[in-house]
């Protein structure tokens, strides 16, 4: 630092003193002290470098810093004030060379002036060339072009010096244009005017160019030159024309040069050809062709991914045998390799060997924490990457920013974002970017919002990203608002962008801008297979399962995603059989199975209450090897819970060595749907012993499970926990719970009373919970409130209609049920007739009441005619025919009650499933008392175990009891 400010006011000195005199010799003396350089006037002429005997210029500009240089060169002037013009001329060279190095414009200019006053050297072309070429190399393409304007005479070395300046400066469409020049001007080329000319032709990718100047090479006989040759090489590799890289390179005649070696290497590792990359790389050491850093370079980038680890340890091996880790390079290019093969202990140790450490190695292991979903890690490397005194650039503050926005880590992305800001990276397009993902990430949109619309200059990436942030954070209408701003701006939307459009339609579920922007991308054809396979998946969460179909159907070569968005897209419309059919024709592809698809056909099992399939599926997992854990961990104990198997899914559940807050409020919710409320209750505490907080759904499941066994005092306990000690408003759907809990007990006034005290507007499914339990106790008064208030609410629910007309019909109420029926053909609703299936055999079997579409339908019936008889007369069993809700006679009544689904399936069971296994029947719809008796007659004269699930729970029938203890 001393030294650069000494040679500061050496300079101010200086040029002062040429100021003020027309003498040429310049006075600097570099040994001032703190005290005169305080007290000495800037401009002070009176500053001279003690005579001494000095080295020949040209060595001391080898090794000395730039002030050195000039008292040398000060020494000399003052010494040789009447030297000829060559000796000045060559002094001035060799300063301008040094300035040209060192970047020093500045100092390059102040000695431009000098030669201007030095008339006998000023129009020097010898000099005027080595001005243009310190210009270029100082970046200063401005000045360069003036000196080279001002020419009158100029050289070959001149045009070289220029187009030198162009290439070097990233300005080559202007370096070809000098090219045009000169050649209009009949200019003579030299061998080192071409290098720089192939090189501008690789720069803008322009091969039919590049071949023109090959051509012209050839003509002058310079093709053969070297380091022309190896330009060449160059230029057709990184203008992808590797069959003419490798002509040349085997028509050379010094095939011992390392440049050429390392041109062919790095052109097949950029080309992704890294095979063969590597071959050249053992070709080149059996020919003895000495390698350097590089070689090493390329060599170890072109190990790309992990199937090359066994090579890139080679590499590596060589490395330490011939150089160890001398160069930095290839330092950073080992630890870059295994980064790439995910090894991030190597990568450690090799990092913590290295002596020197540059910015590059820092990012490096910061970039491989962040790929390999180290993120903690990462902050550590930051930090002890500020206390190695290094300054982090935009690399490092973007990895990081990475890691932050994975974590989701807001307290840490603002100090980041304050650094940036301090330091002043802000402005750049690429931190700009990273932020707005950071804080899409951690789910500030706000944040993310005003660093978009602050960016000095956005990208195509800048809007691609915020749209995606708020299409991720449930900003759907904005996300959809920027997209029409992207239009207006006049760019091209990209496939990208529309799929993160989509997400935010799916979402909205709005049906109408799906179908739009369907269109838009017909129509541009930006119909890629991943935006087909979202397409597929946004069709099915709006419900419109037929488009979804069909768009499915014209996927041509369909991938994992395909099938896994086709499966989820049945599962979510309740169509879980045609879920099954997907899977089974996957199956006979060749597409592998993940975990999301296994999770998506868990799930449609679990509707369908197929335990066989379930169990086959669980099979499959465990000899593939899938991980226990997690989400498919959660899915198969919810599977075999809505199967039935409730000793299963508690295994699954004591198996599982993490558990999350999904998995104990999954285990809650099968105990409740069996009705082992007290299990259930026990289940909370030991999960509150855990430290685990609960959330809303685990107080759902365990408000459900009182509900199914009747704890009336428990659920009001665990509503007040949910509120006072958890600190957790209850959703609607936990007072519907409790009002249920409350009917199911008959304590309905008291249910009643809680529904008006409600904080908040009771919904139609609160009504609708009272009205159903109005109905099993026969409570009219309530009843007619009830059924009052949701036929206001709800108007498009067929279920709430048959509800009131159940009601109505309950109390002989007949004009009222007709009125019921004909507003529900006002509106276009139908009942869901009851539908029950039984797994036989491989397959699901299902039967609609009074169904005779079965091909075994004459056996069926026959079978459940002889069961009735011998419930008849063994169990006394009377039909209820009470529970028959419509005005028609007794015989027809009890014709109503013995066709019902569930019995069918019984019957079927009895028929096709051997003893002693019990027989498994799932009915979409609520049990009526009638089916229960004869569920539990059955049970009891044919010994027979029963496993009902019907839309409120499930019913273990055996010995003529039932687990739900008549309460469901």
């Amino acid at each position: 630092m001393l030294q650069s400010a000494i040679f500061k006011l050496e300079f101010l000195a200086m040029f002062s003193s040429i100021s003020s005199t027309n003498s040429s010799p310049l006075t600097l003396n570099p040994m001032l002290n703190k005290t005169q350089m305080r007290n000495s006037p800037l401009n002070s002429p009176k500053l001279f470098c003690t005579p001494t005997k000095i080295p020949p210029f040209a060595e001391i500009c080898k090794e000395a810093t730039l002030a050195e240089a000039f008292c040398s060169f000060t020494t000399f002037s003052t010494q040789h004030s009447c030297s000829p013009q060559g000796t000045s001329e060559h002094f001035y060279a060799r300063l301008l060379e040094f300035c040209g190095s060192q970047k020093a414009r500045l100092e390059g200019q102040q000695i431009h002036a000098q030669i201007i006053k030095s008339h006998d050297v000023q129009n020097s072309v010898f000099l005027n060339t080595k001005l243009v070429s310190m210009y270029g190399l100082c970046g200063s393409l401005f000045d360069a072009h003036r000196v080279f304007d001002k020419m009158c005479e100029r050289t070959i070395f001149t045009w070289n010096s220029m187009i030198a300046s162009y290439v070097s400066n990233e300005k080559p469409l202007e370096a070809l244009e000098m090219y045009r020049k000169m050649r209009n001007l009949g200019v003579t080329f030299d061998s080192f005017t071409f290098p720089y000319l192939i090189k501008a032709c690789a720069r803008v990718d322009c091969l039919h160019r590049g071949a023109e100047i090959h051509g012209l090479a050839i003509k002058y006989g310079y093709d053969s030159v070297v380091f022309v040759a190896n330009s060449l090489v160059s230029m057709y590799a990184k203008c992808n024309d590797l069959n003419g890289a490798w002509k040349l390179f085997e028509k050379m005649n010094e095939r011992n040069n390392v440049v050429s070696w390392n041109s062919m290497i790095s052109a097949y590792s950029r080309s992704g050809h890294c095979t063969e990359a590597l071959g050249l790389f053992r070709e080149m050491q059996k020919a003895a062709v000495a390698t350097n850093s590089y070689t090493l370079v390329a060599a170890l980038q072109a190990c790309e991914d992990s199937t090359f680890v066994k090579l890139g340890m080679e590499i590596h091996a060589f490395i330490l045998k011939s150089r160890g880790f001398s160069d930095i390079y290839v330092a950073n290019a080992l630890i870059a390799m295994y980064v790439r093969f995910c090894k991030m202990a190597e990568a450690a140790i090799l990092f913590d060997k290295f002596d020197v450490k540059d910015i590059v190695t820092w990012n490096s292991m910061l970039t491989g924490c962040i790929q390999n979903g180290l993120y903690n890690e990462a902050l550590h490397f930051f930090h002890d990457l500020q206390d190695s005194g290094l300054q982090p650039d935009q690399v490092s503050l973007i990895s990081l920013l990475a890691a932050t926005g994975r974590l989701g880590n807001l307290l840490n992305g603002k100090e980041i974002h304050a650094y940036a800001i301090k330091n002043g990276f802000s402005s750049s397009v690429l931190v700009g970017n990273t932020l707005v993902d950071m804080y899409a990430k951690c789910c500030y949109m706000s944040y993310a919002g005003r660093v978009f619309d602050k960016m000095p200059n956005k990208d195509f990436i800048s809007w691609t990203t915020v749209i995606a942030g708020y299409a991720q954070n449930n900003s759907h209408m904005e996300a959809i608002e920027l997209l029409r701003e992207v239009q207006m701006e006049g760019m091209n939307v990209d496939a990208m962008m529309l799929g993160s459009i989509l997400l935010a339609c799916r979402r909205l579920k709005c049906m109408a801008q799906v179908k739009e922007i369907h269109g838009y991308i017909l129509r541009r054809g930006l119909s890629d297979r991943v935006l087909q396979n979202t397409i597929v998946d946004v069709y099915g969460e709006c419900g419109n399962v037929d488009y979804a179909a069909r768009m499915f159907e014209l996927i041509e070569i369909k991938d994992l995603v395909s099938w896994t968005s086709m499966i989820s897209s049945y599962v979510r419309n309740g169509l879980a059989n045609e879920a099954l059919q997907v899977f089974y024709s996957m199956k006979e592809t060749d597409v592998g199975l993940d975990s999301v698809t296994l999770i998506s056909i868990l799930s449609a099992v679990a509707s369908l209450s197929i335990l066989k399939k379930g169990k086959e599926i669980h099979g499959f997992i465990i000899r593939k090897r899938f991980m226990l854990e997690g989400c498919l961990s959660n899915a198969l104990l919810d599977m075999y819970a809505r199967c039935g198997s409730l000793e299963n899914a508690c295994k699954i559940f004591t198996y599982t060595e993490i558990r999350s807050l999904i998995s104990w409020t999954a285990m809650i919710n099968a105990y409740g749907m069996h009705g082992c409320g007290e299990l259930a209750i026990e289940l909370f505490r030991k999960m509150e012993d855990q430290r685990l907080i609960p959330d809303h759904i685990t107080f759902l499941a365990l408000l459900y499970a009182c509900s199914h066994s009747g704890l009336v005092d428990e659920g009001k306990r665990i509503l007040k926990t949910m509120k006072y000690k958890y600190d957790l408003e209850p959703w609607l759907h936990h007072y519907t719970c409790l009002v249920d809990l409350l009917g199911r007990k008959n304590r309905l006034e008291e249910a009643y009373e809680f529904v008006k005290s409600m904080e908040i507007e009771p919904t139609a499914e609160v009504w609708c919970a009272l009205l159903g339990a109005c109905r099993v106790h026969s409570n009219k008064k309530v009843g007619e409130i009830a059924a009052k208030k949701l036929l206001e609410l709800d108007i498009h629910n067929p279920g709430n209609y048959v509800l009131v007309s159940n009601v109505f019909a309950a109390g002989s109420r007949w004009k009222d049920v007709e009125q019921v029926r004909m507003r529900m053909k006002r509106h276009g609703l139908k009942k869901n007739p009851g539908c029950s299936w039984i797994e036989v055999g491989n397959r699901v079997h299902s039967f609609l009441a009074r169904d005779k579409c079965h091909p075994e339908s004459d056996r069926i019936y026959q079978k459940l005619a002889e069961i009735t008889e011998k419930l008849k007369k063994e169990g006394g069993y009377v039909a209820q025919t009470k529970l028959v809700l419509h005005n028609i006679e007794e015989e027809k009544k009890i014709e109503v009650l013995y066709g019902h689904s569930e019995r069918l399936a019984i019957a079927y069971g009895l028929l096709s499933s051997a003893e002693p296994s019990p027989i498994r029947i799932t009915k979409n719809l609520r049990i009526c008392g009638d089916c229960h008796t004869f569920c539990r007659l059955v049970s009891e004269s044919y010994q027979r175990k029963l496993i009902v699930r019907d839309a409120s729970r499930f019913h273990h029938f055996e010995d003529g009891a039932c687990s739900c203890g008549d309460f469901w």
